[in-house]
């Protein structure tokens, strides 16, 4: 069985320089843990803000390590070293805009400087890459989206959407545990369920 790859960056010059700990990949990784139902390996890289490194390790996941979905954590803003959305859509085939349009509708629902979000997402290959916020609060919301107090869904995490992407992208089946983030296909997509 072809097992889901993930690769994970982590954007920061600070982080990769050993000024304090990074925490966007053990965030990323015990969101993943929790969420996916499905078995997946995990590529993890610490990189600052240096685009051509940036770069360079985007296309050393998707190329050389054959990651289904890449996902970066950091240097999304408009700061000068903020370079990941350029280093992305650099090395990128195709943009997925919706992506970056819902991560900036979630984060609005939180603090306002949302729109200063140079977020956004791409297909190399047949890879989804995409950007995400550097807090760990900041990344949960924006894979799990806007709940009510009672659990109902307000605004779709961007997760949601992942796994029949990786389906379009003839990446392996990803299934996730509903109560963290319910998977969306379209019923002609769906499996037949034993129940």
């Amino acid at each position: 069985m072809n097992t889901l790859r993930i690769g994970l960056i982590s954007v920061s010059d600070r982080a990769a320089n050993g000024i304090y700990q990074d925490e966007g990949l053990p965030a990323l990784e015990a969101w993943l843990t929790q969420a996916l139902s499905t078995p997946f390996s995990i590529e993890k890289r610490l990189v600052p803000d240096e685009q051509s490194m940036i770069e360079q390790t985007l296309c050393e996941l998707v190329d050389e390590r054959f990651c289904h979905l890449v996902l970066t954590t950091g240097g999304t803003g408009p700061a000068r070293r903020d370079v990941t959305p350029d280093a992305t859509l650099a090395v990128a085939d195709r943009e997925m805009p919706g992506f970056g349009e819902q991560m900036r509708q979630i984060s609005l629902n939180f603090v306002p400087t949302a729109i200063l979000s140079r977020q956004v997402a791409v297909i190399r290959k047949q890879s989804l890459i995409v950007n995400l916020p550097g807090q760990p609060k900041s990344i949960k919301e924006t894979l799990e989206g806007v709940k009510a107090p009672d659990g109902t869904v307000k605004v779709q995490g961007l997760f949601a959407s992942v796994p029949y992407c990786i389906q379009l992208l003839e990446g392996p089946w990803v299934d996730t545990h509903p109560v963290v983030v319910a998977a969306f296909r379209p019923k002609s997509a769906r499996r037949e369920t034993n129940s």
